[in-house]
């Protein structure tokens, strides 16, 4: 049985930077789509960025340019660089994964909200941006 652990949250100012981290364990297919989405309160899910099994790449509009996702394998860990951070980012960032095709990130979204039996999902972690 596979997980996912968030953590890297916390609270900045506008402008400022954070970087998320999700550990993997028990996730051993390669073939593994992975990524990130938001929320915020009172609004629905929102895609972030997702990272697929050949290392593509693919972010939202509202991120791109901004925000960096990355995976180091060896740590079996995913990563979200936030820079430029503003209050619209504020939310609770949570880490899915799911063998799906394609990798994207508003598919990212529907697993993580309807995981298959192969899917996961991590508790998620707070990111509060202050103006």
């Amino acid at each position: 049985q596979g997980s996912l652990v968030e953590s890297g949250g916390g609270s900045v100012q506008a402008g400022g930077s954070l970087r998320l981290s999700c550990v993997a364990s028990g996730l051993r297919d390669e073939r593994y789509c992975m990524g990130w989405f938001r929320q915020a309160p009172g609004k629905e899910r929102e895609a972030v960025a997702s990272f697929d099994s050949d290392g593509a790449t693919a972010y939202t509009d509202a991120v791109k340019g901004r925000f960096t996702i990355s995976k180091d394998s060896a740590k079996s860990t995913l990563y979200l660089q936030m820079n430029s951070l503003n209050h619209e980012d504020t939310a609770m960032y949570y880490c899915a994964a799911d063998l799906v095709n394609p990798c994207t990130p508003g598919m990212v979204v529907m697993f993580g909200t309807h995981p298959s039996r192969f899917g996961h999902r991590g508790q998620g972690t707070q990111v509060t941006v202050s103006t």
